[in-house]
């Protein structure tokens, strides 16, 4: 650490805080940054309390994220204005353009990549003293690691990965009291499905070692929180790299014994690597939520192909249907995108007859767009924006008619929700089938006792929509130790 980065007057200690905007992965990175900053004497801080350096966690996934972190980034100039503070953009917009996104957007002091993470207090010092700092030219992060999976571990111990290599108090500081927090299990992604930029910035599929897992989930635990998002490029992948882990279905029975977490839940699962046993681990385990965040993306076989995804509408209603065997009030997930090169009016009514089929809980649809880099930028076939609008519009709808079903379905049935939040007299909360942010919420009623993090559980007694309301009967106990 340089003197520069922890001046030794306390009155000038110096003050960062961090906009953060994408996924869950992009909030764990916030944290490692937030613990590493705080190790060597920064104050993390809001934006609103003076802050020397105000950092944006920039996503860089598709094209609205894009335009949606450029406009953060110019809203934090215009409040960097006032008072001196200066603007500095990291996460996987800076990773991806580099000098190129330090070009165009002047209004950001530096841009710095995933390699600056490890010194990021000496650069935010240096930016704050106006030495300046030079933007990183992008590398496709995939060929920084050997290309056979069981390589990789001790060649990424010279590759920045952001989230990997657990040092408590340091690796991470909490930015927030909710009683849910996001894990991560991996880094990176080895599939190459036609339409998605990730990996080339996000790098080759890297796990974490379990026990590092283990011990980030404990010290989660000791910090409030009661409820695991594992999340990943791709979890059904998980281990496969570290060929003696026993993969995620050996995990994931060690991390419902963690004292003190209540519920852990496993996202961005890939279709084309799911096996009978983690399906059976997932649905049936104590402590982990019977919940399948399945990336189906399409169920037109000749789409699917186009995509490089494996795949069809049989293949799919069959895991759902397999799903509901082992547990059949199972909350199942997915993405779907639609107006791929190529896609037909008889593709699109293929995909509108798996949803009908699948009853999934949520779908998020989006509609096909043009990403520098990707095999599907090149291809011909592509369908102009306004019907690429028409298709998202209509498949929109037919999706928010089929969830509000499968949540009126829930009516009469009994369901453990975590507590989110009370205000006011309301609380609210989550039952196993919904995911934070995307799948809905409980609304509580029957019992105004309840508190943030507390575990109840209640009947449905109506919805609206994909949100539920829930009588709560009884406050469970903790299923493992309070730490």
């Amino acid at each position: 650490m340089s003197p520069s980065s922890q001046p030794p007057d306390p009155a000038r200690t110096p003050r960062a805080s961090l906009l953060t905007l994408g996924c869950a992965r992009n909030d764990i990175d916030s944290e490692e940054l937030a613990g590493r900053l705080s190790a060597d004497g920064w104050q993390v801080v809001d934006s609103a309390d003076a802050p020397d350096v105000i950092v944006v966690n920039t996503c860089g996934f598709v094209e609205q994220a894009k335009k949606d972190s450029v406009d953060t980034l110019l809203a934090a100039a215009d409040i960097a204005a006032g008072s001196g503070a200066k603007v500095v953009a990291v996460g996987c917009l800076a990773e991806r353009y580099g000098a190129e996104l330090a070009a165009s957007l002047p209004e950001a002091d530096a841009v710095l990549g995933f390699d600056h993470y490890a010194t990021v207090s000496e650069r935010l010092a240096d930016v704050v003293a106006g030495r300046p700092i030079a933007a990183h030219t992008p590398v496709d992060r995939r060929t920084l690691l050997p290309i056979t999976p069981t390589a990789r571990p001790s060649a990424a111990l010279d590759v920045a990965v952001p989230g990997h290599g657990w040092v408590p108090d340091v690796s991470r500081r909490r930015l927030s009291d909710a009683p849910v927090a996001p894990l991560k299990l991996a880094s990176g992604c080895d599939r190459r499905c036609s339409f998605c930029a990730i990996p080339s910035f996000r790098g080759a599929f890297v796990s974490r070692p379990p026990a590092e897992v283990l011990a980030e989930a404990a010290w989660l635990a000791e910090h409030g929180v009661r409820e695991l998002v594992l999340v990943s490029e791709n979890s059904t992948s998980y281990g496969k790299d570290l060929p003696s882990s026993g993969g995620l279905e050996a995990l994931l029975p060690r991390l419902a014994e963690v004292p003190g977490i209540d519920r852990v839940r496993v996202s961005y699962l890939q279709p084309a690597e799911v096996r009978p046993r983690l399906l059976e681990v997932i649905a049936t385990t104590p402590g982990i939520a019977p919940y399948f965040d399945l990336s189906f993306q399409h169920a037109s076989e000749p789409v699917l192909r186009r995509m490089r995804r494996y795949g069809s509408i049989e293949a799919f209603l069959g895991i759902c249907e397999q799903v509901r065997a082992l547990s059949p009030e199972a909350g199942i997930r997915s993405n779907v995108i639609v107006g791929h090169p190529g896609e037909t009016v008889e593709d699109l009514a293929v995909l509108e007859d798996f949803l009908i089929g699948a009853r999934l809980d949520a779908v998020g649809v989006f509609g096909y767009s043009d990403e520098e880099g990707t095999e599907a930028a090149g291809y011909d076939g592509k369908l102009p924006a306004e019907d690429v609008a028409a298709r998202v519009e209509r498949v929109s709808t037919l999706v928010g008619e089929l969830t509000a079903q499968r949540a009126e379905d829930r009516i009469g049935t009994t369901v453990s929700v975590l507590v989110d939040a009370t205000d006011n007299g309301r609380a609210a909360g989550r039952a196993e089938h919904q995911a934070p942010e995307v799948d809905g919420e409980c609304e509580l009623t029957g019992d105004p006792t309840v508190s943030a993090g507390e575990l109840v559980t209640g009947v449905v007694v109506a919805s609206d929509g994909v949100d539920l309301v829930v009588d709560v009967k009884s406050s469970l106990e903790s299923r493992s130790r309070t730490p």
